[in-house]
């Protein structure tokens, strides 16, 4: 008997290519208020905006496109024109649009471990948005659910497996952010493999767990998931 009932995914920068989307975008926006502000200080005035607005609009495109416009009248005094919204605006519905980019190894590894094992992604963001990036990415037949939450918290993943009548010891989640995906999951007892991806959101950030705790593992890509998953099913740890 396999030794999971559940192996989870995160999708952006874990499945597809997502950052790059909004340092794109920001680096518009900074070219954008140049002429008012050094584009640091812009990049620095959004992120606080962002992290003081995500109680409000959470995660996601349309969040940022919100902050992005709060940010811009603010740190022009209101004096930001319609046409410089407007091409704020319109950079938000380009990233909406943009092509799902899979990251290398996605499409095998899934397709592969989607034979063996129940497979659920399980992301933040926003539900419409991530839903249609699920769509567009060609992976949603290897996946039998498809979970969007607005954090995720040990009571998130808690609720997910409760759920789908798992216990977190043969649960394993495997994403880009040690906050996210791997310290949560931990937490409750579960497994998880950490994938680092070198644009990871600073908001994502965190410290890896010293000494490695039971259950935490870290690969430097999706490629080696088949033999590190062989090697849990023979008992070793």
């Amino acid at each position: 008997m396999s030794r999971f009932d559940l192996i989870a995914f995160d999708a952006d920068d874990t499945l597809w290519e997502n950052e790059h989307l909004f340092l794109e975008a920001q680096a518009k926006f900074k070219a954008l208020l140049s002429r008012f502000h050094p584009p640091e200080w812009v990049a620095a005035r959004l992120y606080e905006t962002e992290m003081r607005n995500m109680q409000h609009f959470g995660y996601g495109i349309k969040a940022f496109a919100l902050s992005m416009i709060e940010t811009a009248l603010d740190l022009t005094e209101d004096r930001i024109s319609g046409a410089d919204l407007r091409a704020i605006i319109d950079a938000a519905k380009a990233m909406l649009a943009a092509d799902v980019r899979l990251l290398e190894h996605a499409r095998p590894i899934v397709a592969s471990l989607s034979s063996r094992y129940d497979l659920m992604v399980i992301t933040k963001g926003d539900l419409r948005d991530q839903h249609a990036k699920m769509g567009r990415s060609g992976l949603s037949t290897h996946f039998g659910h498809v979970e969007v939450v607005s954090e995720k918290t040990p009571a998130a993943y808690e609720a997910i497996l409760r759920r789908n009548r798992v216990a977190p010891e043969r649960f394993l989640m495997v994403g880009n952010s040690l906050r996210s995906d791997v310290l949560p999951v931990l937490a409750l007892g579960g497994m998880a493999v950490y994938v680092p991806h070198p644009l990871t959101w600073a908001h994502e950030a965190a410290d890896a767990p010293d000494p490695a705790p039971r259950g935490y593992f870290e690969i430097t890509d999706l490629a080696a998931l088949p033999a590190l998953l062989d090697r849990l099913e023979t008992g070793g740890d």
